[in-house]
């Protein structure tokens, strides 16, 4: 018997049972779980789960730059979360699987946000990110006014007129 246990069923991916040994991470979570834990850059968010009976999948042919790979490859996934109505459409790559994955994440970023509203971490990280600009973008224009006033004031005084010591 292997580390990671016997093979349980193969189709594209291949599922595993996990050892008692492997840690928490790695164990798949139980399905009575209200949310999933994203990793992102600096820290986590709690999306919704996003049960696979109450998606709708298509795989239709992308769009734009990519020439024959796009036109003759139907690698653009088209997921239907038929409770809420919300569509995602992915072609971020030319590989189904990983657009795939990308296109759960991005429902379960609109399913947080439609079922969380305002109060979503990730408007609330967006608004965060907006006001920082924002404060950053003051404070460069601050700098920028008083560097123009200084000048402006050496300008002045190196004029042959002013002969101030």
């Amino acid at each position: 018997m292997s580390l990671l246990g016997p093979l349980l069923s193969c189709s594209s991916r291949c599922l595993w049972r996990a050892a008692p040994r492997l840690s928490a991470l790695l164990r798949p979570a139980p399905p009575a779980l209200p949310a999933v834990l994203a990793v992102g850059k600096k820290d986590f968010i709690e999306l919704p789960v996003l049960p696979e009976e109450e998606l709708e999948e298509q795989f239709v042919r992308g769009s734009g730059p990519g020439g024959q790979a796009t036109n003759k490859t139907s690698n653009c996934v088209v997921l239907r979360h038929i409770p809420t109505g919300i569509v995602v459409k992915c072609h971020q790559t030319r590989s189904v699987d990983i657009n795939r994955k990308r296109a759960r994440e991005i429902m379960r970023e609109k399913l947080d946000v439609e079922y969380k509203g305002e109060f979503s971490e990730i408007l609330v990280k967006k608004k965060e990110s907006v006001l920082k600009k924002q404060e950053k973008r003051r404070k460069v224009n601050e700098n920028l006014e008083r560097k123009k006033l200084f000048k402006e004031t050496v300008a002045a005084n190196s004029k042959p007129g002013n002969d101030t010591v």
